[in-house]
């Protein structure tokens, strides 16, 4: 799976020079995600979502770890400011939360929930 995730890093605009960052990302995403889901569930259980996810997960990674993370540059809280650098898509820092939606119908917990609160 290793290799179809690495594939798919680059038809989505990996480079060649970026792949001895690449492919222990891609380890690490891989782990990462399979611990993530839920109980019983494997990753070939996924079908494409998980190999899909996983690379655009480890996309976002060597984006960070490159130094190329366009997020939020600036945020103050009294009269609202949230700037983003220029030439930030929407797709800055976004491709995990879109991995996550892909793979929704098979993780585990996500986000907040509660345990053990009385009601």
């Amino acid at each position: 799976m290793t290799e179809e995730i690495m594939a798919l890093c680059r038809s989505m605009g990996a480079g060649e020079d970026q792949e001895e960052l690449l492919l222990p990302l891609v380890r690490a995403v891989q782990v990462r995600l399979a611990a993530r889901l839920r109980a019983g569930v494997s990753p070939e259980d996924c079908g494409p979502a998980f190999p899909l996810a996983a690379a655009m997960m480890a996309l976002d990674a060597l984006e960070g770890a490159a130094g190329e993370d366009r997020g939020v540059t600036a945020f103050t809280a009294g009269d609202l400011t949230i700037r983003r650098e220029a030439g930030s898509g929407p797709g800055a820092g976004g491709r995990r939360a879109q991995a996550e939606e892909i793979l929704s119908p098979w993780l585990g917990d996500t986000g907040f929930c509660f345990q053990g609160v009385r009601g």
